[in-house]
């Protein structure tokens, strides 16, 4: 865990509800999968949040507006300062991936996979990303995974953008060497059950500390109850008791 003071420079609406965040500030250290934790100004607990990027001086976050302090925090404008933990939690295994990861990403999970996907195309992998929404109006950052070098695939619920269909098809429309996910917990069980080669899974959940000591982000496992916050939030297939 580390903790540092980051300087907002940029904050943009992707679809309605949904920001990109992006800080200057101490990026280093971080794994794909780790989360950030933000003190949000006049709000006691800190909010957690999927790390979309990072390097030596920079942070993105993505950011669903889900109530007062997530809006208070997408209403903030470049030049805001803000105290983030980051290095939170247990990140992606890389060494899982084999020659042909696919990433699966739901609605706000995509975000998470993205730092993935640099990662993995940057070590040689033919990257697969399949990215799900309810509808093209709810898409967001499909280019940035082109832009990855990523072979993308959308799946929208009412066909309009991409395939008609539940992104957990892909499963059979790619061939793949692992599984990479996050996204709505029936997504992940269809994967867990479903897929042809090892995954993790990255969990979403409500925290309260987001390093382990309140126990409130508790789930249930084959080897007992794991925090998601210091256990997670990347589990492995077949380790979640659904």
């Amino acid at each position: 865990m580390k903790k540092g003071v980051f300087t907002l420079i940029e904050n943009t609406e992707l679809v309605p509800g949904m920001h990109r965040l992006t800080f200057s500030g101490d990026g280093s250290g971080i794994v794909p999968g780790q989360f950030a934790e933000v003190s949000v100004p006049g709000y006691f607990l800190r909010r957690p949040f999927s790390v979309a990027g990072f390097d030596e001086g920079s942070l993105t976050l993505a950011v669903r507006v889900r109530g007062e302090g997530t809006a208070a925090l997408c209403a903030m404008e470049p030049g805001a300062r803000l105290d983030i933990l980051t290095c939170l939690g247990n990140g992606f295994d890389l060494s899982l991936a084999g020659k042909r990861p696919l990433l699966i990403g739901g609605g706000s999970g995509v975000g998470v996979l993205m730092p993935l996907c640099r990662a993995l195309t940057e070590a040689g992998a033919e990257v697969s990303a399949a990215l799900g929404f309810g509808s093209a109006a709810e898409s967001f950052c499909v280019n940035d995974f082109v832009a990855l070098g990523a072979t993308t695939a959308v799946y929208t619920a009412d066909g309009s953008l991409g395939r008609r269909g539940l992104v957990t098809e892909a499963l059979r429309d790619f061939e793949y060497s692992s599984v990479y996910a996050c996204g709505a917990v029936p997504m992940l069980q269809i994967i867990d059950r479903e897929a042809a080669a090892p995954a993790q899974f990255s969990l979403e959940a409500r925290m309260g500390c987001g390093f382990g000591a309140c126990m409130g982000c508790t789930v249930e496992t084959v080897n007992g109850p794991k925090r998601v916050c210091k256990d997670g939030p990347v589990f492995g297939r077949g380790e979640l008791v659904w």
